[in-house]
């Protein structure tokens, strides 16, 4: 087990950076939050195309949403992300796919996904933001604010592209599916929660792995990386050795009596997700960080009885060697 490093965990407080920073200014009457407070592109995108969505196979799903591929010298090549389907026996005729999104990723993953979205009668999709919020894709925190370094310092270098620039939410299918940044603070303080105290049950469960931890600490190899000449790709290799832990790191942040930052959320987006079904719509997508899926995947079957039939998987960092990269992705078999 990996060692947590500390761009690790910078990579999994992006999406609490940016719901801090919702919370901490008050967002003005029908605008965005500062979340989403950016500049508009000038050019409208281009209309969506619905694609055909490939077949999903019966298999039993585990409660694993993120993978890694490696290659014969165990070296990570990719970094894969689960779709899940689940459906009800009750009503067959209605889908919910489970998507999992990695919040910095490669910009081929990204616009796959705005494909994938075009094939849905709606997509709840998360933001710590304003009810009905749709960011502007290619949106521009103002400089200076650390949310804004944060997110910029961490793609230029890992080589990759933040989920804000990346995802059309302007889409007539997007539907927002998350808190109000009041009703996150709220839930919170009825909980006796604070920013602060899920930093260090992530800081508390990192030194427990790194105490039992007898190989090359991850500061090693980061340091390793950035002297390699191919600094992002070994980067990204480092990196992604330690998102095979995703599901316990989310689990100590969530903790035995659930979390506003999982939980709570989560049970929101399903609010969202029962009114949609009941004005009719029958294939929906969750659009929602892969750590939330484990959770998110039991209150499907506890409380809409649905379960799961299948999961097909794709890449969010291509971490292959060049003369690889530049061969055809191939198709994942379903499991």
């Amino acid at each position: 087990m990996h060692a947590r490093s500390p761009l690790f965990l910078a990579l999994l407080l992006l999406p609490l950076a940016l719901v801090a920073s919702a919370m901490a200014t008050e967002p003005a009457a029908n605008s965005a939050p500062p979340t989403a407070r950016l500049e508009a592109r000038a050019d409208a995108a281009a209309p969506q195309t619905r694609v055909a969505a490939p077949a999903v196979t019966p298999a039993e799903v585990k409660d694993k949403y993120l993978r890694l591929q490696r290659d014969e010298r165990g070296r990570p090549t990719a970094m894969e992300v689960a779709i899940v389907r689940y459906q009800s026996e009750k009503k067959p005729a209605a889908v919910v796919d489970l998507i999992g999104a990695v919040h910095v990723a490669d910009p081929d993953f990204f616009a796959r996904l705005n494909r994938e979205f075009g094939n849905y009668d709606a997509v709840l999709y998360e933001l710590v933001a304003a009810e009905g919020t749709r960011p502007v894709q290619g949106q521009k925190v103002k400089s200076g604010n650390p949310v804004s370094t944060l997110q910029t310092g961490l793609t230029r270098v890992l080589d990759l592209q933040f989920q804000l620039d990346g995802i059309d939410y302007r889409a007539d299918n997007m539907v927002h599916a998350d808190m109000s940044p009041e009703e996150f603070a709220q839930s919170m303080r009825d909980r006796g929660e604070s920013v602060a105290s899920i930093f260090f049950r992530m800081m508390a469960y990192s030194m427990m792995q790194q105490s039992g931890d007898s190989g090359r600490s991850a500061e090693m190899e980061i340091l390793m990386a950035l002297l390699n000449k191919d600094r992002s790709l070994a980067l990204k290799r480092a990196m992604a050795k330690q998102f095979e832990d995703l599901g316990g790191v989310m689990l100590a942040i969530d903790g035995p009596e659930g979390s506003t930052l999982i939980s709570q959320r989560n049970k929101k987006a399903l609010e969202v997700l029962d009114r949609e079904l009941k004005a009719g719509k029958q294939k929906l997508a969750i659009f929602y960080g892969a750590g939330h899926m484990p959770d998110m995947a039991k209150r499907l079957e506890a409380d809409f009885g649905m379960k799961p039939t299948g999961t097909r998987w794709i890449t969010a960092w291509n971490m292959a060697d060049s003369a690889e990269k530049a061969k055809p992705e191939k198709a994942k078999p379903a499991e």
